[in-house]
């Protein structure tokens, strides 16, 4: 009998022993698994062109020729300034260098016969040059006192009246080109590997709740941002029904093909200040200590981009009874 009962416990005392040098995990497989690029942002929509009208001299308005939020033409004439000024500026230029451009011809006629020395030619004929460039300037502050549109597109709130006397610093209006919106937002830099042009992307706006705009990735900035760790990429969606305005705030989807990455489940991480680690159950259910670098995320799953292999089993539970180099006990997988 106390044979017995020495032996049962010699056997729990064993048993006991075996558990705490190889105690229960739980392990999960490492595995590729589709793990499509998508990412949320939220951006900004800038107009493709904007400018604000403003007139180069200062003068009183002789006329405004357009409509409030109508499309307009490049070139077409916005406001017109009082000129009696200019044009007299301009004929009086013109006067000077048809004088000087007439004295030219009738000196270069006398010159056959040596009335007129060749210094004298010289003279007038820089008088005709200084004549003709200052009728060009006249006729450059003649055609500043017209405000054209530099680009197609649409006008915004009209600022001013005729007879209000504007300058440089006088807004008139704005005018912007929304046929296409730019669209600036922010991803994470973990993904800017697989950033491109051409990448398409999808916005929604409040505003319009049951529409999607689609658009492509044009750019992505060449900095990223040292404190939000972000870098900054521009799309262009098509606006040809004009719903999208500049400055709406947009929520973002970032697309891409299907992609395949190696997954772990999150609970396997194990983080250690800026590094990340798995405790990898190897040959003879050893534990290894490894690092590895993390990718994207979604809801319970992490992508690994280097220090790992498919197929290897990492610790999803019981990360903190097992030891590198010490044995454990597999209790399960996950699946």
């Amino acid at each position: 009998m106390r044979t017995a009962i020495l032996v049962a416990t010699l056997v729990s005392a064993s048993t006991i022993a075996f558990a705490q040098d190889a105690p229960g995990v739980v392990v999960a497989v490492a595995e590729e698994k589709a793990f499509p690029l998508t990412v949320e942002a939220l951006g900004n929509a800038l107009a493709n062109e904007s400018v604000e009208i403003r007139p180069k001299v200062t003068d009183r308005i002789k006329a405004i020729r357009f409509e409030e939020g109508s499309t307009v033409d490049a070139g077409e004439v916005l406001v017109e300034l009082e000129n009696t000024e200019a044009l007299a500026a301009v004929a009086a230029a013109r006067a000077a260098e048809a004088e000087s451009a007439s004295q030219l011809r009738r000196a270069r006629e006398l010159e056959r016969s040596r009335s007129v020395s060749a210094a004298e030619i010289e003279q007038l004929a820089a008088r005709r040059d200084a004549d003709r460039a200052a009728l060009e300037a006249a006729q450059a502050r003649l055609a500043e006192t017209v405000v054209r549109a530099p680009f197609a597109g649409r006008l915004g709130l009209r600022r001013v009246s005729p007879g209000a006397l504007v300058g440089p610093s006088t807004l008139i209006t704005t005018l912007d080109d929304t046929a296409t919106i730019k669209l600036d937002f922010d991803v994470p830099e973990t993904v800017l590997a697989r950033l491109a042009p051409g990448l398409s992307v999808q916005a929604r706006s409040v505003a319009w709740p049951d529409d999607a705009f689609a658009g492509d990735v044009v750019s992505v900035d060449t900095r990223v941002d040292p404190v939000s760790r972000t870098v900054t990429v521009r799309a262009m969606i098509d606006n040809p029904d004009g719903k999208l305005r500049p400055g709406m705030f947009l929520t973002v989807t970032l697309l891409k093909d299907e992609i395949r990455a190696l997954v772990v489940p999150e609970q396997a991480i194990v983080p250690e200040q800026s590094r990340q680690f798995v405790l990898v159950v190897g040959e003879d259910d050893v534990v290894e200590k490894r690092e590895v670098a993390t990718g994207r995320r979604r809801p319970g799953e992490v992508e690994i981009v280097a220090g790992l292999q498919s197929g290897e089993r990492v610790i999803t539970e019981g990360t903190q009874k097992a030891r590198p180099g010490k044995a454990v006990t597999v209790l399960r997988g996950t699946d």
